[in-house]
Formats: C-alpha cells, sequence, structure tokens
C-alpha cells in the first residue's frame, strides 16, 4: 500500500495544487472581474489594499493553476496570506477558527508548501525542465521501478513515478 501512494505522491501534489489555485483564483477574479458576484467585493478599487490583493489572487492564482513560476509565485502569494491573516483577522481574536482567518492560514502554508516542494510533473514548469533537457519524465513503470512486460495497460500514466530518481527516455 505505501508503494501505491509513493508512486502517485507526486501527481496527487500537483492535483493539489491545481484545485487550491482554481479556488484561490475565484477570489481575485471576485474581487476585480465580480465573477462570482460577491456584495462586499463591489467596490474594490485596484490600488486598495484589497485591489493590489486581488490582483495578486488572479495573476497569482492563474500562474499556480497552469504551474508556471511556482516556487516563486507561491512564496509571494504565502506573505500575501500571512499578511492578510495579521491585517485582517488576528486583531479580531487570538484564534483563527474565532477570528475567520482559517482559509488565511491554510492557503499561507499551502503555498508555502508549493514554494519549497514545486508544482509537481503536471505543470508548465516541468515541462520546460524536460523540454529543456531533451528528457521525457513520463517512463512507464511498476511499484517496483521495472518497466511491466505486456505492453500499455488501461491508465499506464498513473503508475509512472514522477520523482527526481524516475528512469528518463527520450
Amino acid at each position: 500500500m505505501q508503494e501505491f501512494f509513493t508512486i502517485r505522491a507526486p501527481r496527487l501534489q500537483s492535483l493539489l495544487r491545481i484545485v487550491v489555485a482554481c479556488l484561490f483564483l475565484q477570489h481575485g477574479t471576485a474581487k476585480l472581474l465580480h465573477v462570482p458576484h460577491i456584495a462586499s467585493m463591489d467596490n474594490v478599487q485596484l490600488l486598495s489594499l484589497a485591489g493590489i490583493g486581488g490582483v495578486l489572487e488572479l495573476a497569482g492564482g492563474f500562474l499556480l493553476l497552469i504551474g508556471l513560476f511556482t516556487r516563486r509565485v507561491a512564496f509571494l502569494l504565502s506573505g500575501e496570506m500571512a499578511v492578510a491573516y495579521f491585517i485582517a483577522h488576528a486583531p479580531q481574536g487570538a484564534l483563527p477558527i474565532l477570528n475567520g482567518g482559517e482559509l488565511a492560514v491554510v492557503y499561507c502554508f499551502v503555498f508555502l508548501y508549493f514554494a519549497a516542494a514545486g508544482a509537481g510533473p503536471w505543470s508548465v514548469d516541468e515541462r520546460s525542465v524536460a523540454s529543456a533537457s531533451g528528457l521525457t519524465r513520463w517512463t512507464r513503470v511498476d511499484a517496483r521501478g521495472t518497466v511491466p512486460a505486456g505492453g500499455a495497460r488501461r491508465f499506464a500514466w498513473l503508475d509512472q513515478p514522477a520523482d527526481e530518481d524516475a528512469e528518463h527516455q527520450p
């Protein structure tokens, strides 16, 4: 069972990045594009603190979604969420559950994780590194790290390791 999750961990990392980026992107679109419409965000000025946050959420959310400049963007967004927590939530109480800051704290630490771990294999960052080096990371292997006999299997891409020790082929 451990091997099952070990092999799939990089793809789950990419999936987490994509889902979190989609959710985060909605904050930016709500503030700047008014989609989805949230009445409290109708009068957000572009050069206000909320407007600058909206720009970071919109641009940063999109870059995270596609996995471009992931480490730098995630570090910047982690800082944005820390600032948002201490400006908007911490003055209302000490505990995030009481001051409504749980989401800001979670975003802060998830983005910090991506700043350290990177985007994962399903990203522009990963594709550009692979194409620049002439290597591809999509080698089909089983849980023991060997190429299975018998040709292609259905959903074989789920069995491909995407870590740095994976075998590369042109």
